[in-house]
C-alpha cells in the first residue's frame, strides 16, 4: 500500500527548506554531542534551544517565555532542570517583586565559553569541507535570508 502511494506521488522536490532543515539538524546534533563530550552531560538540544534566548547578562523569566515562543510550563520545566544542574540561577526581580530574573552561574558561563569554542571548531570543519570562499558565500547568503524579505523596513536590524 505504501509503495503504491509512493509510486503515485513521485519524488519529493529537493527544496531549500528541506536542505536548511537537514543542515540545521546535523549541526545541532554535532554541537550537542561535542558539548557533552566537553563535560557538559546536562546539555541537550531542548535546553540549548532555551539557552539561546538568554543573554549572557541574564533576562527576566517572562521575557524568556515570550522570546522562546514556548509555553510557560515548558520554560519552567527547562529552567528547573538547568537550575538543578547549576547552570542557571533565578532570583526575584528587584524592580518587580512578582517577577524573576534568570542568569548564568559560573558553570553556565563556562559552558557558553566551551560552546563558543566548539562552534568555531565546527565552522573550521565546514571550511575544510567546502572551502573558505564557499563558506563565506554561505554565511553571506544565510545573513541575507535571516534579514527577511527584500521589502522589509530598512530600520529592521538583525543581531549578529
Amino acid at each position: 500500500m505504501v509503495k503504491e502511494l509512493d509510486e503515485k506521488i513521485g519524488a519529493l522536490p529537493d527544496h531549500v527548506g528541506w536542505r536548511l532543515w537537514r543542515a540545521s539538524r546535523a549541526w545541532q546534533a554535532e554541537f550537542s554531542a561535542a558539548m557533552r563530550a566537553a563535560g557538559h552531560a546536562w546539555f541537550s538540544e531542548a535546553r540549548a534551544g532555551l539557552l539561546g534566548h538568554i543573554p549572557r547578562n541574564g533576562t527576566r523569566q517572562s521575557a524568556l517565555i515570550e522570546r522562546s515562543a514556548t509555553s510557560k510550563q515548558a520554560v519552567q520545566q527547562l529552567l528547573d532542570g538547568l537550575e538543578a544542574e547549576g547552570v542557571l540561577e533565578r532570583f526575584p526581580d528587584p524592580r518587580d517583586g512578582r517577577g524573576k530574573l534568570v542568569r548564568y552561574t559560573r558553570k553556565g558561563l563556562d559552558a557558553l565559553r566551551d560552546g563558543d569554542r566548539i562552534k568555531l571548531e565546527i565552522e573550521r570543519d565546514y571550511i575544510d569541507r567546502i572551502g573558505r570562499e564557499r563558506f563565506a558565500a554561505l554565511m553571506d547568503a544565510l545573513r541575507s535570508l535571516d534579514a527577511g524579505p527584500a521589502d522589509a523596513s530598512e530600520e529592521a536590524s538583525v543581531p549578529e
